[in-house]
């Protein structure tokens, strides 16, 4: 399962960093959007992040030019038809995905690799809208993907060893480090940060103390980067919803239940940093 043409079929903050960290270790991308506009705004991101690069000096004119020249944008789902391995990075929706891996196993060519960046979904039930089980698997990236160091590589009921494999040293040739893991809800690192976040919201929503002091304790008393409320405004308000449900769905325990706070906001329109508002506002 060689691989030298990898696909991404969506470029939003995440397909637009999967993309990237793919053409810069050499991979000709291609990737799919819905409208020219889409696309156009995923590649201008690659591109302010890539100049940031040269300014910076990590990077020259010439290398960046070279990465831009591995890439491909298209709205055309049939330009996917010569990848080796393509990364579904499309809304964290069941039915959106079964659709899209539908459509891809009539498309891709036979030995191709169909791949999931979803962050909680089933790849068995993402594997089972194909005549190809055994060619699936999750590839989770971590937002934002050229920074962050890690893969959750989420092996399916009928994956095959040959397909982990392959997908194991392309996640390596990124320069991530691969973790693998059985496809169980959550996989880790939701499994274990979800409680952790609705756990957060909860002080918030108890008034135990304020947004500001629950992330200082944490960042400063457990050397964690961010804060929780301020990672979830990263994460989106929403998103965090969506796999906390998937997840409570899945357990049925009081650990992945969401907080009424955490459904108000979404309900409001405050999720994070993408809609400017969320536990804190942004320009």
């Amino acid at each position: 399962m060689a691989i030298e043409t990898v696909g991404v079929i969506g470029c939003g903050l995440m397909g637009s960093g999967i993309t990237q960290v793919c053409a810069q270790a050499g991979y000709r991308t291609i990737v799919r959007e819905a409208s020219d506009d889409l696309v156009a705004g995923g590649i201008g991101r690659i591109d302010g992040l890539l100049s940031r690069n040269v300014s910076k000096g990590r990077m020259t004119e010439n290398e960046k030019a070279a990465v831009l020249g591995h890439i491909t944008g298209t709205t055309e789902l049939s330009d996917l038809a010569e990848c080796d391995l393509v990364i579904e990075a499309v809304t964290e929706n069941l039915e959106t995905k079964q659709e899209v891996f539908r459509t891809l196993d009539g498309i891709a060519p036979p030995g191709a690799i169909l791949a999931s960046n979803t962050s909680s979904i089933s790849i068995t039930e993402l594997a089972a809208a194909t005549d190809r089980p055994e060619q699936v698997l999750g590839l989770h990236f971590f937002n934002p993907v050229p920074v962050m160091g890690l893969i959750e590589m989420v092996v399916g009921l009928q994956t095959s060893t040959e397909t982990v494999g392959a997908a194991r040293q392309f996640g390596e040739s990124l320069g991530k480090q691969v973790i693998q893991v059985k496809d169980t809800p959550g996989f880790i690192v939701n499994y274990l940060l979800i409680p952790y976040l609705l756990d957060a919201v909860r002080l918030v929503e108890s008034g135990v103390a304020t947004k500001e002091d629950i992330d200082a304790g944490m960042v400063l008393g457990c050397s964690h980067p961010l804060g929780p409320l301020k990672l979830l405004d990263f994460i989106g308000l929403d998103t965090t919803l969506y796999i906390a449900e998937v997840l409570h769905d899945a357990f049925r325990t009081d650990r992945y239940a969401a907080p009424p706070l955490l459904r108000q906001m979404v309900a409001a329109g405050m999720n994070g940093r993408k809609s400017g508002r969320g536990f804190y506002e942004y320009d």
